[in-house]
């Protein structure tokens, strides 16, 4: 984790930077090596990074502050309003792997702060220190120092700078390749300025060990994804209980199937989803859009329409696959047993689903997401907006309120029926107007390693399934998607049976 930045109970006006081994930004040398560095073609990075220079807004914010940075330097779009109509990353929207009350007391890991790069949309490599080489760090700095599309962010601890407080992150701003020297655009811009630190003992600072969580520093790399990861589905960690669900999905499904002797297609999902760990509903979830309700304005920009098309896509491949036929069978079958057990079924009454959204959107727009203050949806609203023609879009717009305020909320929704009336608060029928259980439960079981079915006895339905859950044989955006849930299994595996924190944007090796 990271610690407080400073002493929070005896007030300070900045710090004097040690020099050296750091160079002022604004000194005469820096001056001259800045100059040298462009000449060179090494700061091509910096122009992005400058222009959203930021300070962290809280003492333990810096990884929050740096990743923001980042992100909006790669114009990678949030996909929902930070304030007003716009669209930006901010701190207080980067809490997807971990709560910011918690954040704000005590700062994040490194590998948490890659998980909330990738969940906010970024292709993210990750390398601690004990997995890279000097060699190899100097070469992502040099790439991402000669071109603008993409960032290194470093993860260091600053006693190693000889500057006080212990962990620390902050971008790389460029690189003098004649004095083998990075320039740190410090995020804790109240402390010490930007600075120019040699290349040899940043290296040395991140490999400093983190005490909270065991593990070396490091850094990431972080740019445009060719496409948005996750669009309709994604794994959720901030429930302590991910540890037995990944175990559950990754080692416990096979030696289940092994067990048994089953025949055919519905003793086998009766198998796996009669066992299924409780809590199974926090784990998958699905992906919403939330924005704030304008007054009197209740259009869709062309690029929210259009994630919303890919999205609707993505559910209209997942349902026309043989494998979704099968669960939606067994699902629905009068002596399913999953009826009773499985929580993704009592969340499929949308208007319950609906009101917890629009609750939990309100949090994350507010910048509150995690704390102690609790939102309650006073009324909700399923409505279709249609524009130039367009295919109906299916909005849900909530009142919440929170104390004496009230907040208007909409969350567009992903939708697989093309008729859709307005219809507020308690309704009887949203069959088909979002992903539910059917959908959620096919995703995934695509998404299991291939492996997974070896156990299977019977040879003739062993070939079956096999076929049902080939990935070759989907569709360009459910494999994609298909392939980021795997991958996300991947590492929840790997992070589980090496008890470390939580890297979902980590890069398999």
């Amino acid at each position: 984790m990271m610690a407080v930045d400073d002493d929070e109970e005896a007030g300070f006006y900045r710090r004097s930077l040690p020099s050296p081994p750091a160079i002022d930004f604004t000194s005469p040398e820096s001056k001259k090596l800045f100059i040298e560095a462009i000449q060179s073609g090494t700061m091509e990075g910096f122009y992005r990074l400058i222009s959203y220079f930021q300070t962290q807004s809280e003492p333990a914010y810096c990884g929050l502050a740096s990743l923001s940075m980042a992100l909006n330097a790669l114009a990678i779009d949030p996909g929902r309003k930070w304030k007003g109509p716009w669209r930006w990353f901010d701190e207080s929207m980067l809490d997807c792997c971990e709560p910011l009350e918690k954040v704000k007391a005590t700062g994040i890991s490194f590998g948490k702060l890659v998980c909330l790069a990738h969940c906010a949309g970024a292709k993210v490599e990750a390398f601690r220190a004990n997995q890279s080489t000097i060699d190899e760090f100097r070469k992502y700095v040099m790439k991402c120092s000669i071109s603008d599309d993409c960032h290194v962010i470093s993860s260091y601890d600053r006693s190693a700078l000889q500057q006080t407080g212990t962990g620390h992150f902050s971008p790389i701003g460029g690189y003098h390749a004649g004095r083998d020297m990075a320039l740190i655009l410090d995020v804790a811009r109240f402390k010490y300025p930007p600075h120019w630190v040699p290349l040899t003992l940043l290296w040395e600072a991140m490999g400093y060990v983190d005490e909270t969580t065991g593990q070396q520093r490091g850094f990431m790399l972080i740019s445009r994804p060719h496409r948005e990861p996750g669009l309709l589905y994604t794994l959720s960690c901030k429930n302590e209980s991910w540890v037995g669900i990944a175990k559950y999905l990754m080692h416990d499904v096979s030696l289940l199937l092994k067990s048994v002797d089953a025949t055919d297609i519905q003793k086998v999902l009766s198998v796996i989803f009669t066992s299924l760990p409780s809590n199974f509903g926090e784990f998958i979830k699905w992906v919403a859009e939330v924005r704030r309700r304008e007054d009197g304005d209740q259009s869709l920009s062309p690029e929210e329409k259009a994630r919303v098309a890919v999205k609707e896509e993505v559910l209209k491949q997942v349902q026309e696959t043989g494998l979704f036929k099968h669960v939606a069978a067994f699902l629905s079958s009068t002596n399913s047993c999953c009826r009773n057990l499985l929580p993704l079924s009592h969340q499929d009454d949308f208007p319950d689903i609906a009101a917890r959204v629009c609750c939990l959107g309100a949090e994350i727009l507010a910048g509150r997401s995690g704390s102690s203050d609790k939102y309650c949806c006073q009324e909700t609203c399923i409505k279709c907006l249609k524009a130039n023609g367009d295919k109906p879009v299916t909005v849900v717009s909530g009142t919440v309120v929170n104390g004496k305020r009230e907040h208007g909320v909409d969350v567009l929704v992903p939708s697989s029926r093309t008729k859709l009336g307005c219809c507020c608060s308690a309704s009887s029928n949203y069959s088909g107007i979002h992903p539910a259980s059917n959908d959620v439960l096919t995703a995934l079981l695509l998404a299991l390693p291939p492996e997974t079915w070896s156990g299977i006895k019977n040879e003739k339905l062993l070939q079956e399934i096999s076929i049902l859950v080939l990935t070759e044989n989907l569709p360009t955006l459910l494999q994609e998607e298909v392939l980021h849930l795997r991958r996300q299994l991947y590492l929840l595996k790997r992070c589980q049976e090496n008890k470390v924190d939580v890297d979902l944007g980590a890069p398999l090796s």
